[in-house]
């Protein structure tokens, strides 16, 4: 197994992050699968999720400056990828949000280095989108400029409630509304695909295409 993201699932499913069953959704959805990034909670899962992101990012091909996390799982995931980054030669600088603003010492709601140039903003997967739009305003109020996206699963789920689901997915009317790319370790695609290679979870493979079929985007 020698593909990037089908390592990445495999890594997943592993670790116990990505669980099959039934499971109910933030949109209320019952899911076949469920990913749970907050699961990377040791050292080894989590040196090993930083090494994913890095190179997803390095492979991309992407021009950037630094990394920004978003308040509160993103603050992890940046500073992680920094380290990762910093392994493979590239040493990048990070930045993240504090959720209250700080009256004292450095003040403000930015932690890190100063946001400045092509930042990509770091998180684990996009629902609502709601972190994209926050980080996006801050970047730009800085003079930044939001280079990309990088998150860990692309659902690939179209948003909306049923009998009116929008046409596209949350990382779709992301990349649609502000103009730049996200780009993401793995897919539902990938998960798909790495169920027709795994006899142990055979079993949930027509659940996950149905799933697919009834609330996917190409």
């Amino acid at each position: 197994m020698d593909n990037l993201r089908q390592q990445f699932i495999a890594f997943s499913v592993e670790a116990e992050v990505l669980k099959f069953g039934q499971f109910i959704t933030k949109a209320g959805r019952q899911s076949p699968y469920f990913f749970n990034a907050g699961l990377f909670h040791d050292g080894a899962t989590l040196g090993k999720l930083a090494d994913f992101y890095a190179q997803t990012l390095l492979d991309s091909g992407l021009e950037f400056d630094m990394l920004f996390g978003p308040a509160y799982k993103g603050i992890t995931l940046a500073s992680a990828t920094a380290v990762a980054l910093a392994a493979k030669g590239r040493n990048t600088s990070f930045a993240y949000n504090r959720k209250e603003a700080k009256d004292h010492g450095e003040g403000g709601t930015i932690v890190g280095a100063k946001l400045a140039g092509k930042v990509v903003i770091i998180d684990d997967v996009i629902s609502a989108g709601t972190s994209v739009r926050e980080s996006v305003a801050m970047i730009r109020a800085a003079g930044a400029e939001p280079a990309a996206v990088l998150i860990a699963l692309d659902r690939m789920e179209r948003g909306g409630k049923d009998g009116v689901l929008s046409p596209l997915s949350a990382v779709q009317e992301v990349s649609q509304t502000y103009g730049i790319p996200v780009i993401s370790i793995a897919s539902l695609a990938d998960l798909f695909g790495y169920l027709e290679t795994d006899p142990k979870l055979a079993q949930y493979k027509d659940a996950v295409a149905a799933y697919r079929q009834q609330y996917g985007v190409a």
